[in-house]
């Protein structure tokens, strides 16, 4: 598959302050539209499918909210009893009746329900987590005896037990790793039902973030043959050779649980992405009985397409496993490019140099914590890159598997991060794991250890990154280690000095001195900026926990979008940088506490709505389509004559200002600082055109809006798919009589749907407290969202808003029928004992 930035910025509307892209428009983008993308008109594409012998594990859970204590054993024989395999008490028993606990769907977020409280803790959003359970039963058919069964759990927030049939299969301590558990020695088939049970201890917090609760990732249930490939056992590692040819050397992993030594062949099909076939290989390999072993060959790939930001181009390597027929089967989405660090002209992907325009993300969105559907992660890519960012810091733990195979499609940069800085077995086998899911996707760049650690600077610190970066280079030596410091450079003993790349966490005034002490050591920004904005806000008030979006606020430690990027921008030596953040996340609410419950740090809010600093980043990250921008809006009742505080931005070399057709400002425009400029406010239309050369090339538009008469749905895309997993977030605003945006409509909605259902709501405001599930939510400066799930089949969803005293908005949407991904059928609890 290939993707072209070009391809994916056609149809983008104005952000934030109605951007015009293109040829320039006679009359110019006006307020009449929202600030988002206009609407598409085709369903999100699937993620291929990788592992054949997998069905998602999604359906059938029952959750209860809260720990469920069996009562202690009364007796010596009920004492003995207990500790047997297969005896597990309470919730965890085989036969416990969850007939009465809810419901629920993975991914499955249970704080994000939770109303925020005061006395919670504050980095986690004042949400309260705690203890909770889930349990599911399925039936498998005799066939399945002698296969390989193995449930996959994309991770759980955050300590976890798992029983299989009442014994514990697994333990789990974080919330951020996957856990592959092999339950083939506890099936049960036919008529005799399997029950899973998972306790989840969500007390246990390993960030000062919102990290949320549960099973808030896919689970999979995967049948494969006696001999197969095992999880996460292929590794393809495309190298260029001297000659400029290039190789992939392929290792595959083999298990066995058959009685007897097998001795299957491997065989591997790299195909491009027009479908022709560019090279095979086979080997064989011996796999004892209840063991692994590895299979290696090569294939000769020649001159393939390259893959990069621009072109994304992904071939398919398909590795079969047979013995005569194909007993089991991978698929893998491979990337062939080269990457190298230059400790003096920074980052070269396929020997061009590639400045990293890069943003750090939690994993939290709006209405629905941090279980996140795969295609409201798709949309959430798909803002940062028509902003033109094109790195992601995966903050501060391992992502989403979706997260990467999206950015290998959409072109992204990515710095895959570790959780726990610790290199005891517990610790290094997480940092493993991410390492060995990870390495195959052309994305990742860079592996990073830590986040920001008290004991870099130590010589204990020196010698837990070496033991890590040891475990790094063992599985993978193509990409370079690194670590996010955040000061302690010149310490006698510290991690830069162990690292392939020094990852700088702001001291953005010691790049010069840190290059001229280490002149031959790569470095680049891997957090910096900090700075606040609260969205559709232009003056500053403490008291109600309101900052400005004209960039002039920042966190002590941090800058400005303008002056951080201005330091990396200057520099050939620094790769590029991570701005904290590319959208806002649940706690941290940093720099203001209660009633604040998340941060002001994104470039876009909570929802993805943008704030300035969105036009910003554009102006200095887009190089390839003219870009401007005005900043704020110009609807200021009351302000008549008042002068108003302008902040143009965009990446032509001249702006010119005019207010209902009077040149008001005629300047210079620096794309990394903008234009500010002063005018004294005027109902009306005020416009900024941006010249290159003399010739205009791009426009924006503000026009004076009116009372709010009416509200408007503005969906992300006119059709969705009836798979029962396609969602998509929907825009509400108020417009006034002639159908124009109104910015500082703060007004109260009210949500119906059929066809579908609501997962969550927000507007992107830190302070607010209403709940972000059921059918209601405030407007914030003009703006909140709905985020719809379809039904499954053919047919519409129809999605109906209403507010005091304005007119109602209906949005129909087409539901076209799709068929869902292989799912594992819903089997019902048989609740044989009430405990």
């Amino acid at each position: 598959m290939t993707l072209d930035r070009r391809a994916l910025l056609q149809g983008s509307a104005a952000i934030g302050a109605a951007l015009a892209v293109g040829p320039l428009p006679a009359a110019g983008h006006t307020d009449a539209g929202p600030p988002m993308p206009p609407p598409l008109d085709q369903l999100p594409e699937r993620l291929p499918v990788t592992d054949p012998s997998r069905v998602l594990l999604d359906h059938g859970w029952r959750f209860h909210a809260g720990d469920i204590v069996p009562p202690p054993p009364a007796t010596h024989d009920a004492t003995y009893n207990s500790v047997k395999a297969g005896a597990a008490q309470g919730a965890a028993a085989i036969g416990y009746d969850d007939r009465g606990w809810e419901a629920v769907t993975l991914p499955h977020d249970w704080a994000s329900f939770q109303p925020v409280v005061e006395t919670a803790n504050v980095s986690q959003g004042y949400r309260p987590r705690g203890i909770g359970w889930y349990r599911r039963t399925l039936r498998l058919d005799p066939a399945d005896r002698g296969r390989k069964l193995e449930i996959q759990f994309g991770a759980i927030a955050t300590h976890a037990t798992i029983w299989v049939n009442g014994s514990v299969v697994a333990h789990n301590w974080s919330g951020y790793n996957g856990i592959y558990v092999d339950v083939t020695p506890f099936a049960r088939f036919g008529d005799e039902p399997n029950v899973i049970a998972v306790r989840v201890d969500a007390n246990a917090m390993e960030g000062w973030w919102y990290e949320g609760a549960g099973l808030y990732r896919h689970a999979w249930l995967a049948r494969r043959p006696a001999v197969s490939i095992a999880t996460d056992g292929v590794h393809a590692d495309p190298r260029r050779g001297d000659d400029g040819q290039w190789r992939v050397p392929v290792t595959v992993t083999l298990e066995n649980i058959a009685d007897a030594v097998a001795m299957p062949s491997v065989a591997a099909t790299l195909v491009a992405p027009d479908g022709r076939v560019v090279a095979t290989g086979s080997a064989t390999a011996s796999v004892a009985s209840l063991d692994r072993a590895e299979a290696r060959l090569t294939l000769a790939a020649g001159t393939p397409g390259l893959w990069s930001v621009d072109r994304p181009t992904l071939y398919t390597l398909i590795v079969r496993v047979g013995d005569g027929a194909t007993l089991d089967e991978r698929r893998l989405a491979i990337g062939f490019r080269t990457i190298r660090f230059d400790a003096d002209r920074g980052l070269f992907v396929n020997d061009m140099p590639v400045k990293l325009k890069g943003v750090c993300l939690h994993q939290d969105h709006a209405g629905v914590g941090v279980a996140v559907p795969d295609a409201l992660l798709a949309w959430r890519l798909q803002r940062l890159k028509d902003m033109g960012c094109n790195a992601i810091r995966c903050s501060h733990n391992a992502p989403a598997a979706e997260l990467l195979d999206l950015a290998d499609r959409m072109g992204f940069l990515v710095m895959d991060e570790n959780r726990h800085f610790d290199p005891a077995p517990d610790y290094l086998a997480q940092l493993e794991w991410m390492v060995r899911r990870d390495r195959n996707h052309p994305s990742v760049i860079l592996w990073s250890v830590f986040n920001e650690e008290p004991m870099q600077g130590t010589p204990a610190g020196v010698a837990m990154v070496r033991r890590m970066a040891a475990a790094v280079r063992r599985l993978d030596d193509g990409r370079p280690v690194t670590a996010a410091q955040n000061g302690m450079f010149y310490a006698p003993a510290n991690v830069s000095q162990v690292v392939g790349v020094t990852g700088f966490n702001y001291y953005q005034n010691e790049y010069d001195k840190f290059h001229a002490l280490r002149p031959a050591q790569p470095v680049t920004s891997s957090e910096d900026t900090s700075a606040f904005m609260t969205r559709g806000a232009f003056a500053n008030d403490p008291a109600a926990h309101v900052i400005s979006s004209y960039d002039t606020e920042a966190a002590s430690w941090g800058a400005t979008h303008r002056a951080s990027w201005q330091a990396i921008a200057a520099r050939p030596f620094v790769a590029g940088g991570f701005v904290w953040t590319g959208f806002d996340y649940h706690g941290e609410p940093t720099p203001y506490a209660w009633p604040t419950v998340s941060s002001f740090f994104g470039i876009l809010d909570l929802c993805g709505f943008p704030k300035t600093a969105y036009d910003i980043r554009r102006a200095q990250w887009i190089d390839d389509t003219p870009v401007v921008a005005i900043a704020p809006h110009w609807t200021w009742p009351g302000r008549e004559g008042q002068p108003i505080a302008l902040l143009v931005t965009g990446n032509a070399d001249r702006v010119v200002v005019r207010l209902n057709g009077r040149t008001v400002a005629d300047a210079p425009l620096d794309r990394v600082m903008g234009a500010p400029c002063t005018v004294r406010y005027a109902p009306g239309r005020i416009e900024a055109i941006a010249y290159r050369g003399g010739r205009a090339v791009a426009r924006a538009v503000h026009e004076t809006a009116g009372a709010p008469v009416a509200l408007r749905l503005t969906p992300a895309r006119r059709v969705m798919a009836g798979d029962s997993e396609d969602v998509q977030p929907v825009t509400v605003d108020a417009v006034d009589a002639h159908g124009r945006h109104v910015p500082g409509a703060n007004l109260p909605a009210r949500f119906a749907i059929t066809g579908g259902a609501i997962i969550g709501v927000g507007n992107g405001d830190p302070n607010c407290h209403e709940p972000e599930k059921g059918d209601a939510r405030s407007l914030f400066n003009g703006l909140a969202q709905v985020i719809v799930a379809a039904d499954a089949g053919r047919g519409v969803l129809t999605l109906a808003a209403t507010a005091p005293g304005l007119r109602p908005a209906t949005l129909t949407v087409e539901r076209r029928a799709r068929p869902p991904r292989p799912q594992e059928p819903v089997t019902a609890a048989t609740g044989i004992i009430a405990a």
